[in-house]
């Protein structure tokens, strides 16, 4: 039997154990009426209160708390989703490009420098890995008993180890991505006991060196999913357009899961906004079921003002013709593509008027509410932002939705930067940089880049695949450009860290992507042969009394057609609602003022709105600035 291993912290070879291979994003139902009415009798939420205890470091948490017997009357309890350090316990900090324990901790990436030992005990054994134990008890609902069940959680951060009932049953990284395991062999019927240990740091810590808050715990929801006997594991939609941009080209493979395929029926139907029934198609089931180049006349392409959406749904029927599952997905058909060097979309030169945007509420940090992104794309709509970079990490899944909804420009950004780890003080200075060009963190970061991929390969709004965020550039990096293009030719991909390391520019990214370049230093790449089009991936980086001059970059939008418009930095601030100790009014409070050291103090606050989604002046000009070109 599989038993967790603390040494796992430590190796960044390990990084997943028993998980459940990424998917596509959709959602499933019983029954035509649940999918119509968006209920989902096959779905638990375990949102809530949980029981929990907190530890410093490894060596003092509560060992052997996911035992059935273990006594855990002592243990406080925390609300899921939510930051451990929201919460009340541990040290909020906010740092931007070194590591939290600089100064602190000696810490060096397993596997440079020469080690070959792979630093044993770095985080396993680390006086400065807090930990959190969770645990929840749960009786199955109705509509998930006799199934398959598995978990999934939305967001865990950093690393967890998962146990039902005294069992171990799985281990993940990669914070900001889903993670699903198979809770079948180990349920019982009536009261199950689901445990979770969170430790703040691992070998993905130097992979996830963002410019934020640094939190850890349970900060997405969780819930619990049934499968019924006929299942899609997994769905990919490539909603082309001919060339001559008027015919739509749907094309739709499902991979499939079955206690038997025999005399089963999957039945595909497509209808438009209105709901009129354009196409249906009917075959017969199998481990893989394909819909090839299905024609559809006159399409109604997707577009930042016209979010055109159609609906597909798919049905798994058994034998007798019953519904066993229902699988709806909204369709866009757009067409992007790169000619004579420069990005169109269904056939128009794309301008991007975008933004950088943190999830972020000033009350819950990262566990941002439907609310605040309504609220979000409500001030997009205000201010003529079309185009938006998840920077630098994957959002929750439902941001995704919207921005189809919405007609959001997206940059689908990995979960990944390691900046701490190749500039020092300012200076370039890679001698210790992962992922690199090193074979220990090669699987590491393709996962994160199929991860990326397969959930969000569907949606409309996604035009670019960014491989990460400053994070130097080597052969690893170079690997994951290759992914996304041996996997999608329907997207570009984007990566600005290329300029750090000039040996990879034919490798990495298909558009030329620079942070803060001024605008003379565009105008002189653009008017000396350039090789790909230019965007800046971040400028204008909003702080403080800041965001002038912006004329003098959307000038370059009408002198030169290669010069595609950028994302500001950045959409919000981050800070934090507290209670004055003086006042007692709440307050925003922003790097620094948590006693957090080391920290980058104000900078977290560089946003177009305040932490409370409050807008700042700088938006007026934005607004002014990105009207003018609000095609």
């Amino acid at each position: 039997m599989l038993q967790a291993e603390l040494k796992w912290l430590d190796d960044p070879e390990t990084f997943r154990v028993n998980q459940l291979p990424a998917h596509s994003d959709h959602h499933y139902y019983a029954t035509v009426t649940d999918a119509d009415q968006g209920t989902n009798q096959l779905e638990q939420s375990l949102d809530g209160t949980w029981q929990f205890a907190f530890a410093p470091n490894p060596q003092e948490r509560p060992q052997g708390f996911y035992r059935p017997d273990f006594d855990r009357h002592n243990f406080d309890t925390i609300q899921v989703p939510g930051h451990i350090e929201l919460a009340g316990y541990g040290q909020i900090q906010y740092i931007n490009t070194a590591y939290p324990w600089e100064g602190s901790h000696y810490r060096r990436p397993a596997y440079t420098l020469g080690d070959r030992t792979g630093k044993p005990g770095m985080f396993s054994e680390a006086p400065d890995n807090t930990v959190g134990a969770y645990a929840k008890h749960f009786t199955l609902n109705p509509g998930l008993q006799g199934q398959r069940v598995i978990v999934q959680f939305d967001g865990v951060e950093e690393a967890l180890y998962l146990w039902l009932n005294g069992h171990f049953v799985g281990y993940a990284e990669d914070s900001f991505t889903r993670s699903e395991f198979d809770l079948t062999p180990y349920l019982q019927p009536g009261d199950n006991l689901i445990t979770v240990e969170v430790f703040k740091r691992c070998t993905a810590s130097f992979l996830e060196d963002q410019d934020m808050f640094r939190f850890s715990g349970i900060f997405r929801s969780v819930r619990l999913l049934a499968q019924p006997k006929l299942h899609v594991n997994d769905l990919t939609i490539r909603a082309n357009v001919q060339d001559d941009l008027k015919t739509g080209d749907l094309n739709v493979t499902a991979q499939l899961a079955a206690d038997t395929f025999d005399g089963a029926q999957v039945h595909l139907t497509l209808r438009d906004a209105q709901g009129a029934r354009l196409l249906e198609r009917t075959s017969s089931a199998d481990d893989t079921v394909s819909f090839t180049h299905l024609t559809v006349p006159t399409v109604h392409l997707w577009q930042h003002h016209d979010p055109y959406l159609y609906q597909l749904t798919l049905e798994l029927l058994d034998a007798q013709g019953n519904v066993i599952e229902v699988v709806p997905y909204v369709v866009g058909f757009r067409r992007l593509e790169l000619k004579d060097k420069v990005m169109l979309l269904n056939g128009k030169r794309l301008i991007l008027n975008g933004v950088n945007r943190h999830e972020w509420d000033a009350r819950t940090g990262r566990n941002v509410s439907l609310a605040d992104m309504h609220r979000d794309l409500s001030i997009f709509k205000q201010a003529h932002i079309n185009a938006v970079r998840t920077c630098h990490y994957s959002d929750q899944d439902v941001w995704y939705d919207l921005c189809d909804q919405a007609g959001i420009y997206m940059m689908a950004e990995n979960n990944l930067e390691s900046h701490g780890t190749w500039q020092k003080l300012g200076a370039v200075e890679p001698s210790y940089n992962v992922p690199g060009s090193l074979p220990e963190w090669r699987a590491v970061v393709l996962d994160r880049a199929r991860s990326n991929y397969q959930t969000f390969k569907n949606h409309p709004a996604i035009l670019f695949w960014s491989l990460g965020n400053e994070s130097y550039a080597g052969d690893n990096i170079a690997a994951m450009n290759q992914f996304y293009k041996d996997h999608d030719d329907t997207r570009l991909t984007h990566y600005e860290g290329v300029c750090r390391n000039r040996d990879y520019t034919d490798r990495i990214s298909d558009m030329e992507s620079m942070m803060y370049d001024p605008p003379k230093a565009i105008r002189d790449y653009l008017q000396h042969d350039p090789q790909k089009p230019f965007i800046n991936c971040e400028y204008m980086h909003d702080m403080g009394n800041s965001l002038g001059g912006m004329q003098s970059y959307m000038d370059l939008l009408d002198e030169f057609p290669m010069y595609q418009g950028g994302f500001i930095w950045d959409y919000i601030d981050q800070a934090l609602l507290v209670k004055d100790e003086v006042t007692g009014r709440d307050v925003l409070r922003y790097g620094g003022d948590f006693d957090d050291r080391p920290a980058d103090y104000e900078f977290s606050g560089d946003g177009l709105l305040f932490a409370d989604r409050t807008p700042k002046p700088a938006l007026q000009e934005v607004s002014h600035y990105y009207g003018n070109y609000d095609d």
